[in-house]
């Protein structure tokens, strides 16, 4: 990935519209999306292979782990060659300086420094005047610039502001060194005309507007988000800053996959650089879309956070045909139903590569050739694991290798480990299930328990032995492949307390996969636990933001 010189010094405009990932920031801020460390570090080597130009990647004072993901992230996937890392602050010294602390390591670091901007929220969050906030405005961005060249500035709730003094603390923002300015539509209540007619005021009522890349923010309350940030492009916008598959709070951000292939399948309609031939074949991000599908997995498995079937790219709809009239078609020619090509967002013919006899040098290369860079721990897993689903399926696809991979590469430290699982049910029985869980301690306990089904009476089972006490929230499962041998997915979310831990695993056997996914989520609650992190997410003065 290259970025613009433009780009990394935010003066001027970028020959390319700019990919601000916030999937680790507010993504993270969907209820049950909390992320570990490791979990956050294998995203963001995931959005560097994608292509994103900025990587929001936490906000460091908000939590100890929140800065540490920051400071790793910046440290190992914010080289000179990778995309910009970014640290969010509030508009004070304290959130600031621990922003800086964190991005030290960051070869170009970023500090996206905020503060309200609408009526309603001085009144009813800040309690100070519109005064006070203008001269808080310049005096915190001149404090990031001690720090970083590259400074972000956000009004909090452009979208309910008085468009006049929005523009003033634009101009003192940037007058104090901002780079690019944000504009963030933080409760999703604008439409598309209107968020284009608010991005053209700023670009004709901002005096010294052009020493700024215009960025844009916006939630997808009304379902208008990626329409809002498409007609923002129209009107000038040059940064686009969005989420995979959408997460986020509430109804979610405007999702990045959506936005990058709009502007790749419309990129003559929406082509806004001039001097360039509206006819041009260029694209107008620097994004990969052949690893848009892949991050999506990523980002869905880690998160917990199912994607569904109908959503544009990235469902396992999106380039389904049922129609007859529609079959007809796309076989007589693609274009008939089809605007785009399913590769072009990386998904493949799922043929068959690997069998039962291939050897760990041919399975380490295929898995490299999907995008996956495993460790020598968590690759000899992944291969027993292969070897042992190879001995099951005749056919092993790509989707096959993907979920085992997947399945290793989001392992927690296994406090407690599944050694056996036998259930016994039926139509005219009391589902029964029998586990043996190997304690941290080494010990290996066996219980039993009667459930209202085979996986209820595994999880009762599994409670009696870890003695954790938790609530099962969500429960779901996938087939990854088609065909009665197919690998199933299963993802659960668990609350304790005022926390959400997700689980996930993956086997032939949908109990097992059960099984694992709801250990791997107590895991998680325990290694919690045992931090003291479960009942003190975050500092208690730090409220969520967008």
């Amino acid at each position: 990935m290259s970025t613009s010189p433009n780009a990394q010094s935010g003066i001027g405009q970028p020959d390319r519209i700019l990919i601000f990932d916030t999937t680790l920031r507010d993504g993270e801020q969907s209820p049950g999306a909390t992320l570990n460390v490791d979990e956050k570090l294998t995203i963001a080597r995931q959005l560097a292979r994608l292509g994103v130009d900025v990587i929001e990647a936490g906000f460091p004072f908000a939590s100890p782990g929140d800065f540490e993901a920051v400071s790793k992230i910046a440290a190992e996937v914010g080289s000179e060659d990778g995309p910009i890392i970014c640290g969010l602050a509030r508009a004070t010294q304290q959130d600031i300086k621990a922003a800086a602390d964190a991005l030290k390591p960051a070869a170009k670091p970023r500090i996206h420094t905020f503060i309200a901007a609408s009526d309603i929220h001085l009144e009813y969050k800040l309690k100070k005047t519109r005064a006070e906030v203008l001269e808080i405005v310049p005096e915190m961005v001149s404090y990031a610039k001690s720090f970083v060249n590259d400074v972000e500035f956000s009004p909090e709730d452009a979208g309910r502001s008085d468009p006049e003094f929005l523009y003033e603390m634009l101009e003192r923002a940037i007058a104090a060194g901002a780079t690019t300015v944000n504009i963030p539509d933080t409760v999703g209540y604008l439409t598309p005309s209107e968020f284009g007619a608010l991005i053209k005021g700023i670009k004709e009522n901002v005096p010294n507007i052009d020493q700024a890349i215009i960025s844009v923010h916006g939630h997808n309350d009304l379902g208008m988000a990626v329409a809002n940030f498409l007609e923002a492009v129209k009107n000038g916008a040059r940064q686009l800053e969005c989420t995979i598959n959408g997460i986020g709070e509430r109804a979610g951000n405007a999702a990045l996959e959506e936005l990058v292939m709009a502007l790749y399948v419309r990129r003559q309609y929406f082509n806004p650089f001039l001097g360039r031939p509206a006819e041009s074949e260029a694209p107008l991000t620097h994004i990969d879309t052949r690893q848009l599908y892949k991050t999506s997995r990523l980002v869905s498995n880690l998160t917990g956070m199912l994607v569904q079937p109908n959503k544009a790219i990235v469902g396992a709809n999106a380039f389904a045909h049922e129609s007859g009239i529609h079959q007809d078609g796309v076989l007589k020619h693609k274009r008939t139903y089809e605007i785009m090509d399913a590769q072009s967002i990386g998904l493949t013919d799922n043929q068959i590569v690997l069998g039962k006899h291939s050897g760990r040098n041919a399975f380490r290369t295929r898995l490299r050739e999907l995008g996956y860079e495993l460790s020598e721990q968590e690759l000899n897993r992944a291969f027993l694991r292969f070897k042992d689903v190879a001995d099951k399926k005749k056919e092993i696809t790509d989707w096959d290798l993907e979920a085992i991979a997947n399945d290793e590469t989001q392992q927690v430290p296994e406090l407690f480990k599944l050694e056996h699982v036998q259930v016994s049910c039926g139509d005219h029985s009391r589902p029964t299930a029998t586990v043996t869980v190997r304690t941290p301690a080494g010990e290996e306990l066996t219980d039993a328990a009667i459930g209202t089904g085979p996986v209820d009476a595994v999880y009762k089972a599994i409670n009696r032995v870890v003695s954790i006490p938790n609530q099962l929230i969500e429960f779901s499962v996938q087939s990854v492949t088609a065909g009665i041998d197919a690998m199933g997915e299963v993802t659960i979310r668990l609350k304790y307390g005022d926390r959400i831990f997700s689980g996930h695993g993956a086997n032939t056997d949908i109990i097992v996969a059960s099984a694992q996914a709801y250990l791997n989520a107590l895991n998680r609650l325990s290694a919690s636990l045992q931090k003291g992190e479960a009942l003190h997410p975050q500092h208690s003065d730090v409220q969520p933001v967008s």
